[in-house]
């Protein structure tokens, strides 16, 4: 199982914010590439969402499955992706001062994947889940109501020279 922890500048409801929007699915997840339906009861347990996953012309139509919704704590999801199969998906969040603490687990629950050596697929889901918590760190950090301190994105900026003003 692949775990991987970051911390947001935001508040466990800001994460949760992103996270019951459906649509947004594809802006955080890695692989994700669209959104064809986001059901009208997500993400309530046993909602579900229709994405796609890949690259044009090789897109593969999936869906992804609510099992446990429990804002702003955790989130459980079954994350449908054949042909290469299934992972259960769990999503931490616990507040830290003014921000919070995210931690997200991933393993192969059904299908080819489960074969995958563990050391192996633990390698690739931790680099995937990084890149993962990067994006949702932008999306709940940038639309947090009051974000606590400097914003992933703020930081990047700074470290290139560059400021969030354009200038």
């Amino acid at each position: 199982m692949s775990r991987n922890v970051r911390v947001l500048r935001c508040t466990p409801q800001d994460v949760f914010r992103v996270l019951s929007d459906g649509w947004l699915y594809p802006s955080w997840v890695v692989g994700a590439s669209r959104m064809r339906e986001v059901g009208d009861d997500w993400p309530a347990a046993g909602s579900e969402l229709h994405h796609s996953f890949g690259v044009w012309p090789a897109l593969i139509d999936d869906k992804t499955v609510v099992e446990a919704y429990d804002p702003p704590r955790r989130m459980v999801m079954r994350a449908r992706g054949w042909p290469i199969g299934e992972a259960r998906v769990t999503i931490d969040v616990k507040p830290r001062g003014d921000g919070c603490v995210v931690r997200i687990q991933e393993e192969a629950v059904a299908g080819p994947g489960r074969f995958v050596p563990e050391p192996l697929m633990d390698v690739l889901l931790h680099w995937r889940n990084t890149e993962t918590l990067h994006r949702l760190a932008y999306l709940a950090e940038g639309t947090a109501v009051h974000p606590a301190g400097a914003s992933t994105a703020d930081r990047e900026m700074a470290a290139s020279g560059e400021s969030a003003q354009g200038t």
